[in-house]
């Protein structure tokens, strides 16, 4: 580096940094500032990915059959058979046919015979799906370790 430059770099300053303490404090109230707060993070929740189908996690349909899982509820144990673990996969189509794969907590419960001709029903009936089927499968056996948290708190597990 020659002499000139040397100059130029060390007349040329760096520009200031900018500071928390610089930036004009707003005129608002603690609540203001709250509710502005809340009102951001309810949107930033509510808003949906971008580009996905409908018939994928996220999309549209794919959460609608979901909600409809959630509204079945197991008999003996007080908790939807998707939080209980029951459901092993969720296809929609992108004809909107949908195929549940799940199992149930013993292949001796007592709605072994009912509970997949009712979940089809309920999936079914979800606006804007055509069809659907229900794989009942024993393997991989259902445990407790499939339930989710909300489902374990539910049943004082957590």
């Amino acid at each position: 580096m020659n002499e000139s430059e040397q100059s130029q770099q060390q007349t040329a300053s760096k520009p200031p940094r900018a500071r928390v303490s610089d930036a004009p404090l707003p005129d608002e109230t603690a609540g203001e500032k709250l509710a502005r707060k809340r009102d951001y993070l309810e949107g930033f929740l509510a808003e949906k990915p971008q580009g996905l189908a409908t018939g994928e996690p996220g999309g549209d349909l794919y959460e609608a059959v979901v909600a409809a899982l959630k509204e079945i509820y197991d008999p003996e144990i007080p908790v939807n058979i998707y939080d209980l673990g029951l459901i092993y996969g969720v296809e929609v189509s992108p004809d909107a046919d949908v195929v549940v794969t799940m199992t149930l907590t013993t292949p001796h419960c007592p709605v072994a015979e009912s509970m997949p001709g009712e979940v089809e029903l309920r999936v079914a009936s979800v606006p804007g799906i055509r069809d659907c089927e229900v794989n009942l499968v024993w393997d991989p056996a259902w445990d407790m370790g499939k339930m989710s948290d909300e489902a374990k708190l539910e049943l004082g597990m957590l």
